[in-house]
């Protein structure tokens, strides 16, 4: 009783070892919904329900060209069908792998090049939809190149494997981006877990509407863009974060768990990254695991290097991520295409130069600053190409 102190540091020094911030980011989560709570009510009693979901959907079977991006996305279901054919023709050994590659070659260039043209050459498909569509099929390129992969490596090694709708859709929908013949599977549906994933669903979609951000720039002037820029740089970067726990997080838990499919490492722990690759390796698992099993290391078994490799990746993830933005848009500038290459010099400057926390808050500025850039480069050229001329645009602008 003679003794109640001794040398610790305080809890939330960093030298104090502690970890457990659980009960923070509850309080992060409860501000949030109590200082959005007001503005989802606000808009319910001033507009009621905008969205009737049944009028929706009796809409969409009523008529179902006026919806062009749903009508692209179930098209795809076309070339699901020309990849399992392939399959079984090879399985059965009608056709030569030769065959079979050059089939392959032909229905996964398709995939990127015919819902390209379409959202370019038909006007009535919004950015929104063209996105969601080339999503899709951008998901549905990067499964098929993964089943063409596993399928062939099994034929390799004399593996018996069967091929039918069920499995191929399972694979479909699942979310993941790399085919396997037995996924890990869960042993039940958990009601309570499905739902508390709805309902985060719900809320976000609720915080989207929330944060809306005015940054339309007339002219290039830098100084005024500066200005925009820092308006832009917090909403831009708070619309990411919850796309971030709304997708990864919640949509594909929720997913997942329906599926009853056991792997549920989206993400890992990229909010502690502390260099620029460290992040672009656990922020999206589906997409690294792809890359690592399907390009990175097929070129190193080529004899490529490394340096070389980690390059044709950036290089692919930059194509993609032009592809997801300059056609939906109607408009190539190639600024998604430039910042991710730009990931490349910067990975490098912070490995060489910063470290621990320096390094962790390079990533963070990286994140919060080099988005908005993009985004603002676009919204300026989309305003002066499509909305300048228009007066009632401005003005709602």
């Amino acid at each position: 009783h003679l003794f109640c102190h001794k040398l610790q540091e305080s809890m939330l020094s960093s030298a104090s070892g502690f970890k457990n911030y659980r009960g923070i980011l509850n309080w992060c989560v409860v501000m949030l919904v109590l200082s959005n709570a007001r503005l989802f009510l606000e808009n319910l009693l001033r507009y009621g329900i905008l969205v009737d979901p049944i009028q929706v959907v009796s809409l969409f079977l009523k008529d179902p060209y006026s919806w062009p991006a749903a009508c692209l996305v179930i098209v795809s279901n076309v070339f699901i069908f020309v990849a399992l054919y392939t399959e079984r023709k090879l399985a059965m050994g009608s056709i030569s792998e030769k065959v079979g590659l050059l089939i392959y070659i032909f229905n996964l260039t398709v995939i990127l090049c015919f819902p390209m043209v379409v959202v370019l050459k038909l006007p009535s498909i919004t950015p929104v939809g063209g996105a969601f569509a080339l999503g899709v099929y951008t998901i549905l390129f990067l499964k098929l190149y993964s089943y063409k992969d596993v399928n062939r490596w099994c034929r390799e090694r004399t593996q018996y494997f069967a091929l039918c709708f069920s499995d191929m859709y399972y694979f479909v929908f699942a979310p993941t981006l790399c085919y396997e013949l037995n996924f890990p599977r869960s042993e039940s549906i958990r009601m309570g877990f499905l739902l508390r994933r709805l309902f985060e669903m719900v809320g976000n979609c609720t915080l989207f509407n929330s944060v809306k951000p005015v940054f339309i720039l007339q002219e290039m002037d830098y100084s005024r863009m500066t200005e925009r820029l820092l308006r832009l740089a917090v909403p831009n970067h708070l619309i990411w974060l919850i796309f971030f726990y709304c997708f990864f997080h919640s949509s594909m838990n929720f997913v997942a768990e329906l599926l009853r499919f056991g792997d549920r490492e989206f993400y890992r722990d990229w909010w502690n990254s502390e260099t620029i690759t460290y992040f672009w390796q656990n922020w999206n698992i589906p997409v690294h695991k792809w890359c690592l099993r399907h390009f990175y290391k097929p070129l190193l078994r080529r004899g490529a290097g490394k340096l070389l490799s980690q390059s044709a990746v950036f290089f692919a993830s930059a194509f993609f991520h032009e592809y997801l933005v300059s056609v939906p848009l109607r408009m190539f500038r190639l600024w998604a295409f430039m910042g991710m290459m730009a990931q490349l010099p910067l990975a490098w400057f912070v490995a060489r130069f910063l470290r621990g926390n320096y390094g962790n808050a390079a990533v963070w500025l990286s994140l919060i600053i080099g988005q908005p850039i993009a985004v603002l480069m676009y919204v300026h050229d989309y305003y002066v190409t499509h909305c300048q001329d228009d007066p009632t645009i401005t003005e709602a602008l």
